[in-house]
C-alpha cells in the first residue's frame, strides 16, 4: 500500500497556488512546453472548445496510462492536465496524501469536498490544491486527476 501512496505523491507535485504536475503548472504552461517536455503527444484532439494533447500507450508518462493537457486554443495556454493513474489508487489513499474531508467544525487544510458529476460519479475536490479526483464507479477506486488553476470552477 505504501508504494501506491509513494507514486500518487511523485505524481502530484506541492505547490502553493495550483498543483503543477511534472514541472507544469495549469494556467502558465504553453503547449509548447508541454511538448518541449514530453515530445510529440500520441494524438491531438479537440472537445469542448479546448485542444487535447493526449499522451498514451508508449509516449504515456511513467505511472500513468494516459496524460491529457486541455489547452486553450487561442492562448495556447494549458488549462487542466488529466491524468489516468496506472496503479489502483483507492480514496483512503487519496485522504492520507491530500487531506480528509472539510469540516466547519474541525478546519483542516488542505480539505476535500465530496461532489458528483452529471452522471453520477464521485469525485473529490481540494479547491485550495487546485486539484479534482475522479473515483471509478465503485466510487473507491481513482478514475484520474485533474490538475486546474487554483480557484477554477469545480469541473
Amino acid at each position: 500500500m505504501s508504494r501506491l501512496l509513494n507514486l500518487a505523491v511523485l505524481l502530484v507535485a506541492t505547490a502553493a497556488f495550483a498543483k503543477p504536475w511534472n514541472g507544469m503548472d495549469p494556467g502558465t504552461a504553453s503547449a509548447l512546453d508541454v511538448i518541449g517536455k514530453f515530445g510529440e503527444p500520441t494524438k491531438h484532439s479537440a472537445a469542448k472548445g479546448k485542444d487535447i494533447l493526449v499522451y498514451s500507450g508508449d509516449r504515456a508518462m511513467t505511472g500513468t496510462v494516459q496524460v491529457q493537457f486541455k489547452v486553450n486554443p487561442s492562448t495556447q495556454t494549458v488549462e487542466r492536465i488529466d491524468l489516468y493513474p496506472a496503479p489502483q489508487i483507492t480514496a483512503a489513499d487519496i485522504e492520507k496524501s491530500y487531506g480528509s474531508v472539510c469540516d466547519p467544525r474541525a478546519p483542516s487544510d488542505p480539505c476535500y469536498y465530496r461532489r458528483e458529476t452529471a452522471s453520477k460519479h464521485t469525485y473529490f475536490l481540494y479547491l485550495k490544491l487546485g486539484l479534482a479526483i475522479f473515483f471509478k464507479d465503485d466510487g473507491v477506486t481513482v478514475r484520474s486527476f485533474s490538475f486546474l488553476p487554483s480557484g477554477a470552477p469545480a469541473p
